[in-house]
């Protein structure tokens, strides 16, 4: 449970991340273009929070052995 809740966690950081950054674009005056850089780099935690939605028990069982060893 605790790996889906972080999982989610970095998804919905990254949209909020993604959210201000535009705004911070389209309110500065002049308004200045989205670049792609920045999004993409922006990207990675809600890619990398997919990954762990995917392998949630996985992750999980791992996590338990090392803590059990």
């Amino acid at each position: 449970m605790l790996v889906r809740l972080l999982a989610v966690v970095l998804v919905l950081v990254t949209i909020l991340d993604l959210g201000l950054y535009w705004a911070k674009c389209s309110f500065a005056k002049p308004p200045l273009p989205v670049a792609v850089l920045p999004c993409v780099l922006k990207l990675i935690p809600a890619v990398l929070g997919f990954v762990g939605l995917i392998m949630a028990r996985r992750i999980a069982e791992w996590i338990s052995n090392k803590l059990d060893e």
